[in-house]
């Protein structure tokens, strides 16, 4: 029983592997990446056409990236980014959509 409750010197709080993920890992950074660009050019809305792309492109790559995640925190970093890009997609939607304006 004590040995269940003892941890080793790679076990962290978000269970890591101790493997390498880089598939999984540039997934979630160009999630976050992206979704904070969506989230910050959100705010002004003359740029909805960089939220909107961004945010539909990180929305994108953070579903692929949780089909094919392995440790917790990689979901982790994927729902940050992906909630990110969700809020910079549809404001930028809400604010003249993907093509508002460039086409028509």
């Amino acid at each position: 029983m004590a040995h269940a409750m003892r941890r080793g010197p790679s076990a962290s709080l978000f269970s890591t592997d101790g493997k390498a993920h880089p598939l999984q890992d540039g997934l979630m950074a160009v999630t976050l990446v992206l979704g904070a660009l969506a989230f910050v050019t959100a705010m002004f809305h003359d740029l909805h056409l960089i939220s909107s792309w961004a945010g539909l492109i990180g929305i994108l790559t953070g579903a692929y990236g949780q089909y094919v995640s392995v440790t917790t925190r990689e979901r982790f970093a994927l729902i940050i980014g992906l909630g990110a890009s969700a809020i910079g997609f549809f404001l930028g939607m809400a604010h003249g959509g993907l093509f508002g304006g460039v086409i028509g």
